[in-house]
């Protein structure tokens, strides 16, 4: 079946679009854009999904990982490499970056850590393997 539309964008709302989309310039790479003025700014991200990040002034972050209120909504699951000695040195970069750790617990039951970007949206670090 063809598909009815194609995928411009995944929107990021933020108190401040220019600092969210620098912060992950610096993780995923690209160079952010600001159209539209001040209040929205693009980032081509290289082999990946166009992200933007749009002004919202009263921004309330996710609580993760509360469902009953205020949940998360959606999440990036981001590629940290095929061990967790790669995934742990990415863990130092992005923390370096402004990341905060929401969930590091359970390796042995679970291939991924979950993380809040500098405006509280959760992301999290997968540890993928290859064959």
């Amino acid at each position: 079946m063809a598909p009815v539309v194609r995928v411009r964008s995944v929107v990021l709302d933020c108190p401040d679009p220019h600092a969210l989309a620098g912060f992950y310039a610096a993780v995923l790479g690209g160079t952010p854009e600001a159209e539209e003025g001040d209040d929205w700014v693009v980032l081509e991200v290289p082999g990946g999904p166009r992200l933007s990040f749009q002004e919202v002034a009263d921004l309330t972050p996710p609580e993760w990982p509360r469902g009953d209120r205020n949940a998360q909504q959606f999440h990036l699951d981001l590629d940290a490499g095929a061990t967790w000695e790669e995934l742990d040195a990415v863990h130092e970069r992005v923390v370096a970056l402004g990341a905060r750790p929401l969930d590091l617990e359970d390796r042995e039951k679970k291939d991924f850590q979950v993380y809040a970007d500098p405006a509280g949206h959760p992301f999290c670090l997968c540890r993928i393997e290859r064959p």
